[in-house]
């Protein structure tokens, strides 16, 4: 089978035992599923509940989730499915009829974003897609600008434009990648690095005859390894305008106060986008995504083309993400993001002086990147030229499970260590995780 840098630095294989109900399970999701589908860990996890930041398996062992963006808010957080069991008691239906609350959630949402119109789909692949559409009709240009190991989703057009997939996909003809920010090597430069990187993407497809439509990248740089300068964004966006391109920022991961610092990552870098596309964690796990627009970027397309989702924005899923945002607010989740994640990027920060294999700490609120290196050492201008430790890395998500821990991998190298738990992690969840973590490394590194 083919490797996919996204799907298989962390996923199952086969091999390693488990008890006989896992292993039927397994066999079972295999038959019917197929083989484009993969699990975590090379331990599955067989999950039965969950409740705030924690997650129970079939034996009733509590895990901690370090590592969930789908339920932002906490696993079944008892206002989420309150609102939910209240609306589908009620009505669901498609939105071609009226009902208040997708008009309540939008303004509501709208006014976090500074724009003024919103879409809905299901999922953020379909988002992203949208935006795609609505960027060519708006510069009459096809080009497109991603970071090497970008990922936007998976339908035909953002496969196109996801790198990060790998296997037998390929990369439009029309899209330019650029080198990630990466600010653990190329330290105070990187800025003036990612420019140069855009500016020859423009130049490039212009001279393809393919024009500039857009550069999307995740305001985080998630899959490329987790790369929070707020420096980078703004002079590449200034630079993909006044091509005539416009900037696309995919909120999937970073956005709804996942950093701490704002609502959504591009209000980090300084810039307001012509298109925002998110997902994920916008309902706590219902399928709802959108992308939100300036109306005058978004009117070529809608006013020529009759656009249609039949589940996005139903009333179950407008309940259930106006339900996020209250508990958002009402919870401090954001200000709760940036004490107990300064608390860990601390702790691990206190962690990496004493293992040299850990190359750099990085990251804003609630999400985090660890680099694991084969050696940790600076050149005189102060960039760094440690290579990435693939292997130590897989060997740390898999300790971390084998301790009830639950984290990820992400990364060009596949060696960044993606911790992103909930928004409602504690105090004592952090002490939790730093401990098994202290561990983990002994035991790896």
């Amino acid at each position: 089978m083919s490797f996919s840098n996204i799907m298989d630095s962390n996923s199952y294989t086969g091999g390693l035992s488990t008890d006989p109900d896992t292993e039927k399970l397994i066999e079972a999701r295999t038959r019917l599923l197929g083989p484009a589908y993969r699990l975590f860990y090379e331990r599955p996890v067989h999950l039965v509940r969950g409740r705030g930041s924690h997650m129970f398996d079939a034996d009733g062992v509590r895990y901690l989730d370090a590592y969930n963006n789908v339920v932002s808010v906490g696993h079944c957080h008892p206002h989420v499915v309150a609102a939910i069991t209240r609306q589908a008691e009620t009505l669901n239906t498609h939105t071609r009829y009226l009902h208040d609350g997708i008009v309540e959630y939008s303004q509501r949402l709208l006014d976090t974003l500074g724009l003024d119109r919103v879409m809905y789909a299901c999922t953020g692949s379909e988002a992203n897609d949208l935006a795609l559409r609505v960027a060519q009709m708006y510069t009459g240009a096809r080009g497109v600008i991603v970071t090497r190991d970008a990922y936007h989703g998976n339908t035909e057009a953002v496969t196109a434009i996801s790198p990060s997939i790998g296997g037998a996909t390929s990369i439009g003809p029309h899209v330019r990648t650029v080198a990630a920010p990466d600010s653990y090597r190329a330290g105070a430069d990187v800025a003036a690095r990612f420019l140069v990187e855009v500016q020859a993407a423009i130049d490039d497809l212009r001279a393809s005859g393919d024009g500039v439509s857009c550069l999307i990248a995740d305001t985080f740089f998630s899959s490329d390894g987790i790369y929070p300068d707020p420096s980078v964004l703004g002079p590449a966006v200034a630079a993909v305008r006044a091509a005539g391109g416009v900037f696309i920022a995919d909120e999937v991961q970073p956005g709804f106060g996942r950093t701490g610092e704002a609502m959504w990552g591009f209000t980090r870098h300084g810039v307001v986008p012509e298109l925002v596309t998110m997902g994920k964690p916008m309902a706590n796990g219902l399928p709802v995504a959108a992308m939100a627009a300036r109306s005058e970027v978004l009117d070529a397309f809608a006013c020529e083309v009759p656009y249609f989702n039949t589940f996005g924005g139903n009333p179950v899923s407008m309940a259930a993400a106006a339900a996020v945002l209250d508990v958002i607010e009402d919870e401090q989740l954001m200000a709760n993001a940036t004490r107990v994640g300064t608390a860990l990027r601390d702790e691990l920060t206190r962690l990496a002086a004493e293992h040299p294999r850990i190359g750099d700490v990085r990251g804003a609120g609630l999400y985090l990147g660890v680099e694991i290196v084969a050696a940790h050492a600076r050149s005189t201008n102060g960039t760094a030229h440690a290579r990435p430790d693939r292997a130590a890395a897989h060997d740390l998500v898999n300790a971390m499970r084998d301790r009830r821990v639950l984290i990820s991998v992400c990364g060009t190298g596949g060696n960044v260590l993606k911790i992103r738990p909930p928004l409602v992690f504690s105090m004592s969840d952090l002490d939790w995780f730093c401990t098994e973590f202290a561990d983990a490394l002994r035991q790896v590194l």
